[in-house]
């Protein structure tokens, strides 16, 4: 089978961030299906465009083997503000279409996932042209996160984006959200057919997240070997809201056992150490992004991992791939996030709830911990176990891909499901 993917986010090697289909596409490849991914030029996180891809529409790497990435241009102006990067998506879409018409070649399947919505709009006209379904994957509600964070307010953008996310569902043979919200959204609130919809949630990558050793070379390398260290991995956007994290670290800056370390890159970061400097804070530590190969012993040297978001509604629906990361590598867990991702920390017994945006109770929750070894040490347990059971990636890559097969490409003799 070959699959066409297109993923404006997909990473590069030794990249930061979430790495969902990266390892779907290792697993799938290794069982001889072909996959090329339509993948952008500027990482999510930093806004940033590596030299090798400047001044170039496509540009084709071989990751492995089976899989091909056609790096597609995407505009620069993607972190500058909405409007620049509205522009980026579209540009990404005018050379997805492009790379996908002369450079993928013929496809059996073409999966679109989002955000942005505007890899609904290069599936559709794809999956016509080239006569393949389109599997259609939600991973986050958009509009309605970008309009609960306000980040979305112009009418006519907002009217959009709504007929653009009408048109990926219609138009998709199948569609895949990543949580149980997701899947009942979709039926109760965009009439999309349950029969329609399969459920393959995020996961953990238990082959690069490991137990590891609290006091290895991260704790040496920023001097805090005997530091109660509280850890936050990945974006620093708007929907992330970190500036709860910079009024908790200011709520224990006069102890001088905890130190607050951030990881990762975004939109809001210079504002936040400018915001901690102004508040005089020495108990924070801002770390640039650093690949996934690395982050998990930045994970490891950490006693508690964090997972925030904005306190609107919309967010009540997610699952941050960050939790499963933090279960896998056995740590635990402070999470400010209401709805299905704290009925799964409660379910897995790896950690605390706290209200979002509430310091006060974050305060005791991390105080609980700090003077609790045990309670670190069982919830960090608890998670492992939890995501071993139910949420291994390779196991999800599997499930997905028999639906492909199953239900999408319709060709069970020409490839095997993945045993």
């Amino acid at each position: 089978m070959h699959i066409l993917l297109v993923h404006q986010y997909f990473l590069g090697k030794n990249d930061a961030g979430g790495s969902r289909w990266n390892q779907f596409s290792k697993y799938w490849s290794q069982k001889d299906c072909k996959v090329t991914v339509l993948a952008g030029t500027v990482h999510y996180a930093s806004g940033k465009k590596a030299p090798q891809y400047k001044g170039k529409y496509v540009v084709r790497e071989k990751e492995s083997k089976n899989i091909d990435i056609l790096r597609c241009h995407v505009s620069e102006s993607y972190n500058r503000n909405f409007a620049g990067r509205l522009w980026a998506y579209f540009s990404f879409f005018f050379s997805t279409l492009w790379a996908g018409l002369f450079h993928a070649g013929k496809c059996d399947v073409i999966i679109c996932t989002s955000p942005p919505l505007t890899v609904g709009l290069t599936g559709w006209i794809l999956s016509r042209l080239k006569r393949a379904p389109m599997v259609f994957e939600v991973r986050d509600l958009w509009p309605e996160s970008a309009i609960d964070t306000g980040v979305l307010t112009n009418k006519w953008l907002i009217k959009m984006s709504y007929w653009l996310e009408r048109l990926s569902y219609k138009s998709a043979s199948w569609i895949n959200v990543l949580t149980p919200a997701f899947e009942e959204s979709l039926i109760k609130n965009k009439s999309v057919n349950p029969e329609r919809i399969s459920m393959i949630p995020n996961g953990a990558d238990m082959d690069i997240f490991l137990p590891g050793d609290r006091d290895n070379w991260v704790r040496k390398k920023y001097g805090i070997e005997n530091k109660f260290v509280i850890i936050y991995v990945g974006a620093h956007g708007v929907a992330n809201h970190l500036s709860q994290l910079i009024d908790v670290t200011e709520n224990v800056k006069d102890d001088p056992d905890i130190v607050m370390m951030l990881v990762g890159d975004g939109m809001q970061k210079e504002m936040l150490k400018k915001d901690a400097r102004k508040r005089g804070l020495h108990n924070i530590i801002f770390v640039n992004s650093v690949p996934k190969t690395e982050i998990v012993d930045y994970v490891a040297a950490s006693d508690i991992c964090t997972a925030v978001l904005k306190k609107v509604d919309t967010f009540k629906t997610v699952y941050p791939n960050k939790i499963f990361d933090y279960m896998s590598a056995c740590r635990p867990i402070i999470l400010a996030i209401d709805g299905v991702a704290r009925e799964l920390l409660e379910n897995a017994g790896s950690g605390m709830y706290v209200e979002p945006e509430n310091t006060e109770a974050f305060v005791k929750a991390l105080y609980r911990f700090k003077k609790n070894p045990e309670l670190c040490l069982q919830c960090g347990e608890n998670g492992l176990k939890y995501v071993a059971s139910h949420f291994s990636r390779e196991t999800l890559a599997k499930k997905y891909y028999g639906i492909l097969i199953d239900k999408i490409a319709g060709k069970k003799k020409q490839s095997a499901v993945l045993k």
